[in-house]
């Protein structure tokens, strides 16, 4: 029996009609041989020679990403300026073919050309990322944090082997013996070195313990400090809350991640002094103070106690009456003086309104018209008589005179008695 045709065509596949590996991996080598040349750059990572070729690993600088390369050493020798030489962290640019290893199923570029990158288009590279993180404010002075005055717990990122950590450690502990330090040891040049200080970058800012993180490298030629100022790595430190600072101490190169540190410190020695206080310094400070503090006490209180033998002195306090008594008598004798004055004006005063009321009183009473020889006639029952025609004849009639009253009995007019 005929063993069952394959499909011509991956559409055609099925679960019941796979295609087996051999088959699958010519095609796509054949697609791939198809491909056009392809000018690719990188970081060299595991540069190995075999005979008349170089296999080496070109590395993105910014991603986690990388491909495989073979080139043979004499092309990759003329790429090579005199007195230098390619090595893993060497920047590189190659003129490459895709290719696709059938055995392994792998891909990979098969490398014509090689340039290196010089360090005039790297230093050109970064003044054009500077320039644009500048201009995103990342490197501005109001987005820099201060660092606290006594942090419990600094964290480090130094390389896994050099000096750094120890001056950083040594430093700060003969400052202030109680600091603590989260140590990550990465890798600080070379391809790997963006994502393993990245990642402690990371992981020291998310402690809520870590209260300032130090980045420190003792130094190093332009190559090597190269991931220092890559852009993931310096957009990875204006992200971090936690106080940032730089310490790769190279004074001729500035990184740009001591830009968007917080501060800067020329060398891991110098991060150690400023990110914990001097305590001999700071006790030293704290005996001045109190020894100014005592004096300023002191000088205060013999100034108050001057101020108040001067109030106890003074006649007010000696004899605290003699002040109130005397000016007692006195103010109580003016104000009876006072009142008696007061009152025989308002006495006077009245006697006059009196008088004046009486004569006006008197000038509008009958008694005083009687006076003038005027007289009031009434009728028996008291009534005034003003009209004759009020009388009759033979009535009983009173008069009233200024000295008394008299009876009279009506008659009319003209009648004889």
């Amino acid at each position: 029996m005929e063993p069952a045709a394959l499909p011509e065509y991956a559409r055609d596949t099925t679960a019941e009609r796979p295609w087996p590996v051999r088959h699958l991996n010519p095609k796509i080598a054949d697609y791939v041989a198809r491909m056009p040349e392809v000018w690719v750059e990188g970081q060299v990572l595991n540069l190995k020679r075999w005979n008349s070729l170089f296999f080496l690993t070109l590395r993105d600088t910014d991603l986690d990403m990388s491909i495989n390369v073979t080139i043979p050493a004499a092309a990759l020798e003329r790429a090579v300026p005199e007195g230098q030489q390619v090595a893993d962290g060497t920047h590189l640019v190659v003129r490459a073919r895709p290719s696709f290893h059938t055995k392994r199923g792998s891909l990979g570029l098969q490398a014509a050309e090689a340039r290196m990158v010089g360090l005039g288009e790297l230093l050109a590279r970064i003044e054009e990322l500077k320039g644009k993180l500048a201009a995103e404010g990342i490197f501005a002075p109001e987005r820099k944090k201060a660092l606290p005055f006594l942090p419990a717990v600094v964290g480090l990122v130094v390389a896994q082997q050099g000096d750094a950590e120890h001056d950083v450690v040594r430093n700060a502990r003969l400052r202030w013996p109680a600091v603590e330090f989260e140590i990550r040891r990465v890798t600080v040049q070379g391809p790997r070195a963006v994502p393993e200080v990245t990642a402690a970058l990371a992981e020291l800012d998310a402690d809520p313990r870590v209260e300032v993180i130090v980045v420190a490298r003792g130094g190093g030629s332009f190559e090597d400090l190269l991931p220092f100022s890559n852009e993931t790595l310096v957009r990875a430190a204006a992200a971090a809350r936690t106080p940032l600072v730089s310490a790769i101490g190279h004074e001729q190169d500035n990184p740009l991640l001591d830009l968007v540190a917080d501060l800067r410190a020329s060398t891991p020695t110098d991060a150690a002094k400023r990110v914990v206080p001097d305590v001999t310094e700071e006790r030293r400070g704290l005996t001045q103070a109190r020894t100014r503090l005592r004096q300023a006490i002191g000088t205060r209180l013999d100034r108050e106690g001057i101020l108040l033998e001067a109030l106890r002195s003074r006649p007010v306090l000696t004899d605290p009456l003699a002040g109130i008594v005397e000016p007692r008598e006195a103010v109580v004798t003016t104000a009876l003086d006072a009142s008696r004055r007061a009152f025989g004006e308002l006495l006077h005063h009245r006697a006059t309104e009196l008088a004046e009321l009486r004569a006006a009183v008197r000038s509008l009473s009958p008694a005083a018209t009687l006076e003038r020889g005027y007289a009031v006639v009434q009728l028996a029952q008291g009534a005034v008589v003003r009209d004759p025609a009020q009388v009759a004849e033979g009535d009983t009639l009173r008069v009233r005179v200024a000295r008394g009253e008299l009876a009279a009995t009506a008659h009319a007019p003209g009648a004889s008695y």
